[in-house]
């Protein structure tokens, strides 16, 4: 069997409490061809002896400050040789399967450059919170309503992160938004109703504490597309695209 190589980063700073069970989450794919690139920014918690213990089944590490998640992440994919890429935070988790189904999505799919799976939401002790079941890619319902593309679930081949460009380092929190939606522009973003990761929701989450920066990010993806607008239209645009979400979510038997 021919297995494509897999480049995956892990940004992680100061995540000692969950980093070891995210290491676990893709090393126990047992994935033959796999480049794991670990990018730490400086922690001081312990996080890089757990790197150590792991270094002799990492493609590359380094423990350095930087600017940023993003920052990091730009780091790791510059160093990524794979044909499929993906990113993993330290704090979230593989399913066990995960490696073994996208690779078999694309093999079955050659024309297909990028795939989303869903989630499950857990909380800081892995208790799950809720089953996310996700839908179609649209661009309105995405950039009105929320990111429900779930990041850790996502995977693209190489060279349409080459034909798109790095991650924008401008965003903060909306970078992965940022970089979905301009796959869009390239090609279809394909969803594959199965459950890919555990994302981890709690309280210290980056998403969970920089909401009021997520928002302006998120006004400046929806300007790029769809120009100024004022606060009413605003509204009345998130109301119709939750709606329009809701709607189909309950149609495709989303919420059970």
């Amino acid at each position: 069997m021919n297995y494509p190589k897999i480049s995956l980063v892990t940004p992680s700073y100061n995540q000692a409490p969950f980093l070891e069970m995210t290491l676990q989450s893709v090393l126990n794919q047992k994935y033959p061809n796999l480049e794991y690139i670990v990018i730490d920014g400086g922690s001081t918690d312990g996080s890089v002896d757990i790197i150590r213990r792991y270094s002799d089944q990492l493609a590359y590490w380094i423990s350095e400050p930087d600017n940023g998640q993003t920052d990091a992440l730009n780091k790791g994919f510059a160093k990524a040789t794979g044909d499929i890429l993906c990113w993993l935070c330290s704090d979230d988790l593989l399913e066990a399967w995960t490696f073994q189904e996208v690779i078999k999505f694309f093999q079955e799919n050659s024309d297909a450059r990028a795939v989303y799976g869903d989630t499950t939401w857990i909380d800081a002790k892995n208790q799950v919170i809720k089953k996310r079941k996700e839908l179609p890619f649209n661009r309105f319902i995405f950039l009105y309503e929320h990111n429900f593309i779930p990041q850790p679930s996502t995977f693209w081949r190489r060279d349409l992160y080459q034909e798109v460009g790095n991650l924008n380092p401008y965003f903060d929190v909306a970078m992965d938004a940022d970089l979905w939606v301009r796959f869009s522009e390239v090609t279809n973003l394909h969803h594959i109703p199965r459950p890919w990761s555990k994302m981890r929701i709690y309280p210290q989450q980056k998403t969970q504490s920089l909401k009021v920066k997520a928002r302006e990010e998120g006004k400046i993806l929806r300007q790029r597309y769809f120009g100024q607008e004022s606060d009413l239209a605003f509204s009345f645009k998130k109301a119709f695209a939750k709606g329009m979400r809701v709607s189909w979510k309950l149609a495709a038997g989303c919420y059970w």
